[in-house]
């Protein structure tokens, strides 16, 4: 009787893992955001160093990384083979017809990616082991979580994920993925529950807040992201960024906001010189709204805050088309 209580624990766990693997999520309340595809198969990147062997050529096998250009240079062949976005068996069947065109007649090629250096999300902020882990397929934001440990005491309610691009990011063929998320804030609780799914990409950072922020982005002497602890209104925000720059627009402001459950973002407008006059409230703003005093259009602001999140990592780390 006890084993097959236990058979059926681990039956019903194993179904539960194989729906979160699948992109599956149960239940009405559930959100989903991002994608994932039934092809986990590793595709080369930049950086990865790949081990070519040549059957019966000894002289032949080569270790080499793949270059700023994606490509890799080797022996007898007398031009650069593209190698970022393949398979091991796609470029080991590339290698194949390039040594049958000239040298050898009948050649069995193996790649193995020796080392993957070229896929990376970052964890930062209130976690217990902030790093940059190196992954090889589509990673849950759950997961990541776990490999850093978990939030730490110093935590607070949400997260960012910044998504900057990367160009190790390869679309499988045929799959057709929605446009990238430049900035997500996520409430820590609810992806932790498993109420909201997402799934990272490499290149992503993810960044466990300590406190609620509010970012200022644009025409101001200060632009950046300012914790907050208790309500704060527009006014006092910009006044954090230490005022508007001589050359910015004061009649009109935006405030991004996100919609709840959604990468999506609402735009609200406010007029500064009706709110300095006292004709109209000086609006409280939310966590995470993003007040934007430029006239640059919503996805080139989330586009400019993901490069700054990104900043507080070590460069050295991304590869940023």
């Amino acid at each position: 009787m006890r084993f097959l209580i236990v058979l059926c624990i681990w039956a019903s766990c194993f179904v539960a893992i194989s729906g979160q693997a699948t992109g599956e999520v149960k239940g009405p309340s559930d959100k989903t955001i991002g994608s994932i595809t039934g092809n986990e198969r590793y595709r080369i990147g930049f950086q990865d160093v790949l081990n070519v062997q040549v059957f019966k050529h000894p002289d032949l096998n080569q270790t080499v990384a793949v270059s700023p250009g994606g490509t890799i240079s080797l022996f007898r062949i007398d031009h650069p083979l593209v190698a970022v976005c393949k398979t091991e068996s796609e470029l080991a069947a590339e290698i194949r017809n390039a040594y049958k065109e000239k040298y050898l007649r009948d050649p069995l090629i193996n790649v193995v990616v020796a080392q993957q250096r070229s896929q990376s999300i970052a964890v930062i902020g209130a976690v217990e082991k902030p790093d940059t882990y190196f992954v090889n397929r589509r990673t849950h934001l759950l997961e990541m979580l776990a490999m850093a440990g978990g939030p730490n005491k110093e935590a607070g309610t949400r997260l960012i994920v910044a998504r900057a691009g990367s160009t190790s990011n390869c679309k499988e063929p045929g799959s057709a993925e929605p446009d990238d998320i430049d900035v997500v804030t996520l409430k820590v609780r609810d992806v932790r529950e498993g109420k909201t799914t997402f799934w990272l990409k490499p290149g992503d950072v993810v960044s466990v807040l300590d406190s609620d922020i509010i970012y200022v982005y644009g025409n101001v002497n200060r632009q950046g992201s300012y914790p907050v602890r208790e309500p704060i209104t527009l006014t006092q925000a910009i006044v954090n960024a230490e005022g508007l720059k001589p050359a910015a627009k004061k009649e009109k402001i935006r405030v991004l906001r996100q919609k709840d459950g959604s990468p999506d973002r609402e735009e609200l407008i406010f007029d500064l010189n009706l709110i300095d006059k006292g004709q109209i409230k000086d609006p409280y703003l939310e966590p995470n709204d993003i007040v934007a005093v430029s006239e640059n259009k919503t996805k080139a602001i989330l586009q400019g805050l993901a490069n700054m999140i990104k900043g507080t990592v070590p460069n050295m780390i991304y590869r940023i088309p």
